[in-house]
């Protein structure tokens, strides 16, 4: 439970950071706004079209007399445009982190000089456009594992009483530990934390990650508030990275309590832990 605590502390300590550096939340705004718009436009295009979509992936149901034809197809549509909706929930931090990776770059570089004792940043050292690539392949594995989880609990969802209770509230945890996998990323890439070693090292600390994630997942649901959180999203999961690598954080500079990561807590004793870089 301290972890749990500790993990929604992060993610206010980044939001209050963006409030006090006004030019690096206007910065961070940008790419929520493309990606927004984006989105937007898909889902406005979904639903205009989604119903003569069903109608041509359905021709079975052509000679389908009323009102079964009109019933199931309506009830397809209304499933494809809801699954849509999920899948833009559980993807537009990965896109957006995409698009909007040097902003978001610098934002988590400027937060790490902010709190470092020595007021230095760790840098992965490559281009940028291996940067862009790593990125882009990493976000790729996390939207499938993400899609999956989305699909998966969107079937769940079916089951009465169970599927309105606790399958939306798995979800949003589910939701919750991928976006902070993906926000986590901006600062450990460029620690040369491969996304395996990430995915250990978050998995080491469940309580903490939901504790950030699960009500950014909440928050994201409703609309248009992505776009303003997301610059403190990350600059608080800059913070929330730095304790689990170890790293010492000034006081008064977003360190928050809970034991850091010692590089050996996710794994057994006869797994090493991780190298950044290797």
């Amino acid at each position: 439970m301290r972890d749990l605590g500790a993990g929604f502390s992060y993610l206010l300590k980044g939001q209050r950071w963006v409030a006090r550096h006004g030019k690096q939340y206007g910065f961070g705004l940008l790419p929520g706004l493309i990606t927004l718009v984006l989105y937007a436009g898909a889902l406005v295009g979904l639903a205009l079209w989604g119903e003569d979509f069903v109608g041509w992936s359905t021709p079975f149901a052509d000679d389908w007399s009323s009102p079964w034809q009109g019933l199931f197809r309506g009830f397809l549509t209304a499933v494809l445009f809801a699954l849509g909706l999920l899948l833009s929930v559980i993807t537009f931090t990965a896109v957006t982190l995409l698009i909007g990776q040097p902003f978001y770059e610098n934002l988590s570089e400027k937060v790490d000089r902010d709190v470092s004792p020595d007021s230095t940043a760790p840098e992965s050292g490559l281009p940028l456009w291996r940067e862009l690539l790593i990125s882009a392949r990493d976000s790729l594995r996390i939207v499938l594992r993400a899609g999956v989880w989305g699909v998966l609990l969107f079937a769940l969802g079916f089951i009465p009483v169970v599927g309105q209770t606790a399958v939306p509230v798995i979800g949003v945890f589910v939701t919750g530990f991928f976006l902070t996998e993906e926000l986590t990323a901006v600062a450990l890439q460029r620690r040369r934390v491969e996304l395996r070693d990430r995915l250990t090292m978050l998995r080491s600390r469940k309580t903490l990650i939901w504790g950030f994630g699960a009500p950014l997942a909440a928050s994201f649901l409703v609309p248009f508030v992505a776009v303003f959180l997301m610059p403190g999203a990350v600059a608080g999961a800059t913070l929330m990275a730095r304790e689990l690598t170890g790293e010492e954080t000034v006081e008064g500079g977003g360190e928050a309590d809970g034991a850091p990561f010692d590089g050996q807590s996710a794994y057994s004793s006869s797994t090493p832990a991780p190298t950044p870089g290797a």
